[in-house]
């Protein structure tokens, strides 16, 4: 009989559809600080909460009963015809965090939503001061935005695009460069004169499609699981801040993976002297408790849409979800009270110095880079020419699945093309804000491990 149409009654089959058909993903059935239980028994140290999402571990009590406490007020009231506490609350708190930088929040469900929302509010604020014209987005190569039909659009990445490319509006966005030190710096080149490279490029592209017609430019501040951790250059954001202000052109801030504390501050925008017109923000909101994401606005935003009448035509079902706004306030009020970025800078310092000395010389680890606890290990095949491992041998894939195994038990996050889209390989490591020393030690030692029983040890090379 054909287990995938479960047509075997003798042997029950998953009804979801996974990600592979032929491989369901393992079942967990329980969760507690940074573990994860499998059906199995198997007891997993989750290094990366998914892709970078459970900042304050799993089991929480105190979210648990926040979320039960506004179980028994309200579960439910539709965004576009009610507010509601638990989600002014949120909204203020959000807000409030950018020290007067932006103005208001809408909520929704998922950071490609919040992309998705981010562009029609762009054009909605050019129509809405008179700059019809206005329909283009400019986007940086490498970067991944969402998997919506808006937002993929942004997401200059082959290998995820397809098979949707005729239904994207790909005549309405355009790319320039991503950031790379590690790739894309030329030999002698000083950081300031790599800034100013990149500057001109995208400066040449407003005026290659005119800056007339340009809505917004778009980028996550850090990058996320597409080419793991980067990190712009100093000045880097200065100088698209002073480039979007030259042509009048909304700047929106990518902070779905990156933002919340993830990098040590509670907006990665934050350390790179810069604000965003518009900026989104997910993951790190409620930690994986609940579905939430938002997104945040300046008050030129604001008053443009004043102006054009005061109604942004955009909404969801389960914006502004009173349950998932009561878990973003608990996890939010967690973090701050227990001081949790500053931990985040400490562990992320530790994080980062044992994975330099674990792994900085193994001749298959061509890069390891980050921010706070935002960290990812890039492997080439060759550290000298930074020749990148080809698609189909799976590098990265191959590591998550040795690190679920015995002995190591720990779940990292794999990522591909990292080099061009396509080739390349690398994994992040994003743990909870509460992780400890011990942990983080723990987490260096396992990772090592398991990148030298793939790639082999220190001395070893692959031909």
């Amino acid at each position: 009989m054909n287990q995938l149409n479960g047509t075997d009654a003798e042997s029950p089959t998953s009804r979801i559809l996974h990600p592979n058909i032929h491989h369901p993903n393992p079942k967990v059935v329980s969760a507690k600080g940074n573990y994860l239980i499998l059906e199995s028994g198997q007891k997993v140290l989750d290094a990366t909460g998914g892709p970078a999402v459970a900042c304050i571990g799993h089991g929480n009590v105190e979210v648990r009963d926040a979320v039960v406490r506004q179980m028994d007020q309200l579960s439910f009231c539709h965004g576009l015809s009610f507010s509601n506490s638990a989600a002014e609350e949120l909204a203020r708190e959000i807000v409030s965090s950018t020290n007067g930088v932006m103005a208001r929040a809408t909520i929704m469900c998922s950071g490609s939503e919040a992309v998705e929302a981010a562009m029609k509010l762009a054009r909605q604020y050019a129509v809405a001061v008179g700059q019809p014209k206005r329909r283009r987005f400019i986007a940086r190569r490498g970067a991944f935005h969402g998997t919506t039909l808006g937002s993929l659009a942004m997401t200059a990445k082959a290998g995820v695009q397809r098979p949707f490319e005729p239904l994207l509006n790909k005549d309405g966005v355009s790319f320039v460069s991503m950031p790379n030190i590690y790739r894309a710096i030329h030999a002698g080149e000083a950081i300031p004169d790599y800034v100013s490279r990149l500057a001109d490029e995208l400066d040449a592209e407003f005026n290659r499609i005119g800056p007339e017609n340009v809505c917004a430019f778009v980028a996550e501040t850090v990058s996320g699981s597409s080419t793991g951790c980067l990190a712009a250059p100093p000045g880097y954001f200065r100088a698209v801040r002073s480039i979007c202000d030259k042509y009048s052109v909304l700047l929106i801030l990518d902070e779905v993976i990156c933002g919340m504390g993830r990098t040590g501050t509670t907006h990665a925008w934050q350390q790179d002297n810069v604000s965003p017109d518009i900026q989104t923000v997910a993951k790190g909101i409620a930690g994986g408790y609940a579905p939430i994401s938002m997104l945040l606005m300046n008050q030129r935003v604001v008053d443009g849409i004043d102006a054009g009448g005061g109604f942004f035509n955009h909404g969801h079902t389960y914006g502004s979800h009173a349950v998932s706004c009561a878990a973003a306030v608990a996890v939010q009020r967690i973090v701050k009270r227990d001081n949790l970025l500053t931990n985040v800078a400490q562990m992320g310092n530790r994080l980062g110095e044992g994975l330099q000395a674990g792994l900085g010389r193994h001749p298959h680890v061509g890069d390891i880079r980050g921010r706070g606890l935002f960290w990812a290990v890039e492997f080439v095949r060759n550290k000298e020419t930074k020749e990148p491992f080809g698609a189909k041998e799976g590098i990265s894939r191959k590591i998550r699945q040795t690190g679920m195994k015995e002995p190591w038990n720990i779940s990292l996050y794999p990522g591909s093309g990292t080099a061009d889209g396509e080739s390349g390989d690398h994994i992040m490591i994003s743990p909870a804000y509460n992780i400890t020393a011990e942990e983080i030690d723990l987490i260096v030692k396992l990772v090592k491990g398991v990148v030298e029983e793939v790639l082999g040890s220190q001395k070893a090379k692959i031909c």
